[in-house]
């Protein structure tokens, strides 16, 4: 069968707003009126922040997503818009669209988000066709709520389907709490699963750094590859049976909301794209790398090639990881 898209994006769909602020957290107190800096708006939310990264390396996407009725989903429709990306929900819900604020403390060089989880958890069967689901890859990010029952059916579906379909399965934090056992029936139908180390810890209730025992542990509920981020530290993954480590370069970092979702869907964008794991990684990594020099996704994304040259200009390197004791 021949795929009309190559992947569908599904989780949440947010707005969120940056507020600098010149004043010190450490300075604030209850019922302080703080003087806002700037304030800016852009997309956001797992569906949307990966669905953004695969249209620009060239990935025929869609996303499903639930948004409210509301002046924040005509935003989110507005954003996708843009990038000639669909959205299969056919309902609006009655709950408000997702949204999160996040502080920039200037003086501090740190930040406080606060999410409001609220269409993004009303998904049901009934909102999206199932012969939408017939994609190459299913990029699932983070629901809860109801919607989390709508996630494992979802998951379910790739194996059930008679075509070849994939998972990539990026759990938020708040998700990885659940753990292990809330999550096995999404873990168990997993491809590719990204998370990040605190994630990891989380899921699996284990606080030992040693990745070779972490990748190793989540390889066993399921998914075929995994790949540990860590933040501006060593990255590990595992893939058929092959260790593999990437160290993050040293750059000027502005904002890292939306860097996860980033490398994540780079790394599907160049699989798609018939690179190896390996190059794979890189760019995935790049993309990272770039969003996280400005705020909001959508405004550092990069084109394959563009990746491929921010990997040599950085010196990306993989490296194949004997031991990791």
């Amino acid at each position: 069968m021949l795929f009309k898209y190559d992947v569908l994006c599904v989780g949440s769909a947010t707005v969120d707003t940056f507020l600098e602020v010149d004043t010190s957290f450490q300075k604030i107190r209850l019922g302080d009126k703080i003087l806002v800096k700037s304030i800016i708006k852009h997309s956001g939310g797992g569906a949307i922040n990966s669905a953004l990264v695969l249209s620009k390396l060239g990935i025929k996407v869609k996303v499903l997503t639930k948004l409210g009725n509301d002046h924040d989903a005509q935003f989110i429709h507005q954003k996708l818009s843009q990038h000639h990306i669909h959205n299969i929900c056919k309902n609006n819900s009655t709950l408000p669209t997702d949204s999160s604020s996040i502080i920039d403390y200037q003086a501090d060089k740190d930040r406080i988000i606060y999410n409001h989880k609220g269409a993004s958890q009303d998904l049901h069967e009934s909102d999206f066709r199932k012969s939408n689901l017939n994609v190459k890859w299913i990029y699932l990010a983070t629901l809860m709520g109801k919607s989390f029952s709508t996630a494992i059916k979802i998951a379910q579906s790739t194996k059930q389907n008679k075509t070849k379909m994939n998972l990539l399965f990026n759990p938020s934090l708040y998700l990885a709490k659940k753990g292990k056992k809330y999550l096995l029936p999404i873990l168990e139908n997993t491809d590719l699963l990204v998370l990040n180390l605190q994630e990891t810890q989380a899921l699996l209730n284990h606080q030992t750094n040693n990745f070779k025992i972490l990748l190793s542990e989540l390889h066993q509920l399921g998914p075929h590859s995994v790949v540990i981020t860590n933040g501006a530290k060593k990255m590990y993954a595992l893939h058929q049976d092959n260790l593999f480590a990437i160290m993050p370069p040293k750059v000027k970092i502005v904002h890292t909301a939306g860097a996860g979702d980033a490398f994540t869907a780079g790394l599907l964008g160049a699989l798609l794209n018939k690179h190896d794991f390996q190059t794979a990684l890189i760019i995935g990594q790049a993309q990272a790398t770039s969003v996280i020099q400005d705020k909001g996704v959508a405004h550092r994304l990069l084109t394959e090639t563009q990746a491929l040259q921010l990997g040599k200009k950085y010196r990306m390197k993989v490296e194949e990881v004997k031991s990791m004791k």
